[in-house]
């Protein structure tokens, strides 16, 4: 007769990416994880498999819970340019915020640690930046037909230069302690929509 589990695997994850993005995930080791979830190493290991598979579910989880909020922001009816700006000064704020700064981003933390030597990793990194150049690609195609965005710019160029900007910001505002770098370099761009 087969055990039933004595613990939330939903709850289990939703610790288990806390825990990754607060330390990374060379830093967290399968002890951590054990004493931080509150679960044996056999139920860790049952149900999540190794440490590589659970962070890539908490992975996976991190980019679904931002999805709709970035779709959402970026869609609405009306004037399309001012929700691009809101969002990338959005991201610049959160970047040098002393109670996100630590943090950062974990699509961008996994970048950085992970995608120079991690195929599963790099699929999942870009795959949240084509969804976010996406966005922003459709969002100035709007801008553009509704007269906001100049008609000889180019709407794909800017998404990608946006994107860029955006994994930057989040790199340097972690990074660094000097909130006017991002702040400028942000407003810099922002102008290239005017």
């Amino acid at each position: 007769m087969a055990r039933t589990k004595e613990f939330d695997p939903d709850a289990a994850l939703q610790s288990a990416l806390e825990l990754f993005w607060r330390q990374g995930y060379e830093a967290t080791s399968m002890a951590d994880l054990v004493e931080h979830l509150g679960i044996g190493k056999a139920s860790l290991y049952g149900t999540f498999g190794s440490k590589h598979e659970l962070y890539l579910r908490a992975l996976d989880r991190y980019g679904q819970a931002q999805n709709p909020q970035l779709t959402h922001e970026l869609s609405r009816p009306g004037p399309v340019l001012p929700a691009v700006r809101e969002l990338v000064r959005r991201f610049a704020a959160e970047a040098t915020g002393e109670a996100t700064r630590e943090q950062g981003c974990l699509i961008t933390n996994t970048a950085v640690e992970l995608a120079p030597h991690d195929r599963d990793a790099t699929r999942r990194v870009e795959s949240s930046w084509d969804h976010l150049e996406t966005l922003l690609h459709s969002a100035l195609v709007r801008a553009r037909a509704q007269g906001e965005l100049a008609g000889d710019r180019d709407p794909l160029a800017l998404a990608r230069m946006l994107l860029v900007l955006l994994q930057g910001v989040r790199v340097v505002g972690k990074a660094s302690a000097a909130p006017a770098r991002v702040r400028d370099a942000t407003e810099a761009a922002l102008a290239l929509l005017d």
